[in-house]
């Protein structure tokens, strides 16, 4: 669906259904948004009412983009990520900023820009360039957002670490990797849309951007943020990662330590077992009447004995 919001010269926030509607009315600025639009109506972007540039229309249509800026002629292209606070997944939200106007697209409908769109139809800027007022409010929205991911993260991993359970190491180092990996996740929008805030500050190619420069510089503090906690995140990840995998290894050499002093103990009394085993007829150990009970009391002194000896050693701390 399509639906519009004009600012009209009279101060008066108007919603239209149609692009037509438009020449009903004195307009300074106007925002169209395509919502999860049909193909007909994914047809005004080209050869319908804006013809914008081909690049950028496939790009709207076809691929998930990085974030970015695109320049074209008055027409300033930027790709946005929206993104779930429980799964991480991210969706493409599009604007193209002219002169007068805001277009935006999105395949999905969005909370973030339903949010955006009743904040600027209550408290609109009536200047012609009010449409970069509203575009800031959509890039607020969609970065307001993912806070609450970050935020669920990161209690998730306070929680682990400060909490104690009775999970074993290995399910343990699967929780870490598991946050990690939805670190990872947040990292690869927060980054490129940091990226994208700090181009939009330093372009000079948008005009009257300059009387909005605060805005968005407050957007761009919003993702430093955001960016810190993430690292933050990751290196507490890092941290615990490290601590389970010494634990492991540390658990895993005590066993190894184990079994080799119970093979070093039994290695003599294999060998005297052996020795006494091969059946010789000139073994004259073999026809002592107490012989069988000798050798099970000698065995018994080695094995006590490497016993004792080990125990003095250390081996068994």
């Amino acid at each position: 669906m399509i639906r519009i919001l004009a600012a009209t010269e009279d101060k008066r926030m108007v919603q239209l259904s149609s692009l037509e509607e438009l020449k009903d009315y004195a307009v300074t600025w106007f925002w169209v948004d395509f919502m999860a639009p049909s193909a007909e109506e994914a047809l005004l972007l080209g050869e319908g009412h804006f013809h914008f540039h081909p690049l950028a229309i496939e790009d709207c249509l076809y691929y998930l983009q990085r974030p970015k800026l695109d320049h074209y002629d008055d027409v300033h292209f930027l790709v946005l990520h929206a993104m779930s606070a429980d799964t991480l997944e991210t969706q493409e939200v599009d604007l193209f900023l002219g002169p007068n106007y805001l277009v935006s697209y999105h395949k999905h409908p969005r909370r973030e820009l339903l949010r955006a769109w009743e904040k600027v139809l209550h408290k609109p800027h009536w200047e012609t360039h009010g449409c970069i007022h509203a575009a800031y409010v959509v890039i607020d929205e969609l970065v307001d957002e993912y806070f609450p991911a970050a935020q669920a993260i990161e209690d998730q991993i306070l929680e682990f670490a400060t909490g104690s359970n009775d999970q074993g190491t290995r399910q343990k180092l699967e929780q870490v990797f598991d946050m990690r990996n939805r670190l990872l996740k947040l990292r690869k929008t927060v980054l490129p849309m940091r990226e994208l805030l700090y181009r939009i500050q330093n372009t000079q190619r948008i005009e009257n951007l300059n009387r909005y420069q605060m805005f968005f510089t407050d957007v761009y503090d919003h993702l430093l943020k955001l960016a810190e906690i993430v690292e933050s995140n990751r290196e507490m990840t890092s941290d615990l990662r490290d601590h389970y995998m010494s634990l492991s290894a540390n658990r895993m050499n005590t066993i190894m330590k184990t079994l080799t002093v119970i093979t070093v103990i039994f290695m003599p009394l294999t060998f005297i077992a052996g020795v006494y085993g091969m059946n010789f007829e000139n073994m004259p150990e073999l026809k002592w009447h107490t012989g069988y009970y000798g050798v099970l009391i000698i065995m018994g002194i080695v094995a006590l004995g490497m016993f004792a000896w080990f125990k003095v050693k250390g081996w068994f701390d």
